[in-house]
């Protein structure tokens, strides 16, 4: 498997905590119309969003639904891959897709990253102790208002994974080296409901990544090799 030996755990540490992307804010004519033309725009958690366009993603923070998801990234000799879900078809909410394991912030969790790790040991089984915690991404806003925190951790090998057979029809790998090639990065956009929505991709052989999950990989992108 081809993986990434650029980047450490200490690397990635240190550019998760330095926080490069740029909050601002974002919805000004000007870069509705950057969206549309398909250009590079600003820098905000919305950039990432699968709704895409501006206008389509103002849940209210005080109603938004807490959730996290955690990022794992399996270090192996020759680099990090990323350790991904594929829901099961017949879930009610995003059936079929690819996905971090993750879901919403309970009350007994102490805060995302404690959310974070349960949803990760529920569903694939990895052990909470087995995780080293590198940082976090930026808050990922749905358009079913849901707030995501991605939580970024390490984990070495061997993985001692098992998939929930209610959520998770399976467990994969890809190569950080992967998402971190923007060549690799696809943006999209069609017309649901009258709107134009823009959205992510980044395809691996028969796995399309799209979306959420997409634009959480992109927001990674940005922090560990820089984006403008």
């Amino acid at each position: 498997m081809s993986t990434d030996p650029a980047l450490t755990r200490a690397q990635i540490r240190a550019r998760l905590a330095a926080g490069r992307p740029v909050r601002r804010a974002h919805g000004d004519q000007a870069t509705a119309e950057r969206l549309a033309a398909q250009a590079p725009i600003p820098l905000a958690p919305e950039k990432y969003a699968s709704a895409g366009m501006p206008t389509t993603i103002r849940t209210p923070v005080e109603t938004r639904i807490p959730a996290a998801v955690l990022v794992p990234l399996i270090e192996h000799s020759g680099g990090f891959t990323i350790l991904f879900t594929q829901r099961t078809a017949g879930l009610k909410a995003h059936g079929g897709q690819i996905s971090f394991p993750g879901g919403r912030v309970e009350p007994d969790d102490a805060d995302a990253v404690a959310a974070a790790l349960r949803e990760s040991r529920e569903e694939v089984g990895l052990a909470s102790g087995e995780v080293e915690v590198l940082g976090r991404l930026d808050p990922y806003v749905t358009v079913t208002g849901y707030e995501v925190i991605p939580i970024v951790g390490a984990v070495r090998p061997p993985l001692r994974v098992k998939a929930d057979p209610v959520e998770v029809a399976e467990i994969f790998e890809v190569p950080l080296s992967f998402f971190l090639d923007p060549v690799n990065h696809q943006r999209h956009s069609r017309v649901a409901d009258g709107v134009t929505r823009a959205y992510y991709a980044m395809p691996y052989g028969d796995r399309y990544i799209w979306g959420a999950t997409a634009g959480m990989l992109l927001n990674l992108y940005d922090v560990l090799v820089g984006g403008d």
